[in-house]
């Protein structure tokens, strides 16, 4: 589902280049659970950018269900994102002043004209475990609850693809060890999940663990 070939991402800040990604290969297949784990600063977030479609490689080639994303311009960029895509933050990403129904709600309406956007965000909440919780603002909300909302926001669209960076990083462990389960779980119905993380606990849930260093895949 997944295909990245020989992928490079150079930021380059004033005359210095840095290199981000360094000729990654890599690939998932459908329904497959895989971890990408490395240290600060080794290439996971701008991976998972790349992958998500958030940035465009410098160089390589990356195919989505087949398709290649680098001939779609920005607007076909993000209408492939809303639609394919589940994400969830390390911060959760919430609105503050919504409450979590609203927040789940969010990209039903990017969406437009979806029916019953309501009875979806609600189905998707309870799916979480969250349904009471539905009408409380995030700071009514404990870190693991809006973690969950925020996995409740990915699910909503019934996207073809979950990216979760670190999503445990501002948890404790008991929270941590819930959305794992909650992504494991999903696993299980046959969704496919990429993780970011640094930390190799998390990693082992996954099916496959992926490790990068300085940009390169060094082991897969």
């Amino acid at each position: 589902m997944i295909e990245l070939e020989n992928i490079t991402k150079v930021y380059r800040m004033g005359k210095v280049e840095v290199n981000a990604l360094r000729g990654v290969t890599f690939s998932v297949a459908k329904g497959e659970m895989v971890a990408i784990i490395g240290a600060s600063g080794s290439g996971k977030s701008t991976m998972l950018n790349v992958i998500g479609l958030l940035d465009r490689p410098t160089s390589g080639k990356y195919l989505f269900n087949e398709m290649d994303v680098s001939q779609l311009n920005d607007n076909k960029l993000a209408e492939m994102r809303n639609r394919e895509l589940g994400f969830v933050f390390q911060d959760f990403n919430l609105l503050p002043r919504a409450t979590a129904l609203a927040n789940v709600e969010l990209p039903l309406i990017y969406s437009g004209g979806v029916r019953h956007r309501r009875e979806r965000a609600v189905e998707a909440l309870e799916r979480v475990g969250l349904g009471q919780r539905a009408n409380h603002k995030p700071t009514e909300l404990s870190g693991g609850e809006q973690q969950r909302v925020a996995i409740a926001r990915a699910l909503v669209n019934n996207p073809t693809l979950i990216l979760a960076d670190e999503p445990t990083g501002n948890l404790d462990t008991r929270s941590s060890a819930e959305i794992i389960s909650i992504f494991c779980q999903l696993h299980q119905e046959g969704r496919t999940i990429i993780l970011i993380t640094h930390e190799a606990d998390i990693a082992s849930q996954a099916q496959r663990t992926v490790y990068l260093s300085d940009g390169r895949i060094v082991n897969q």
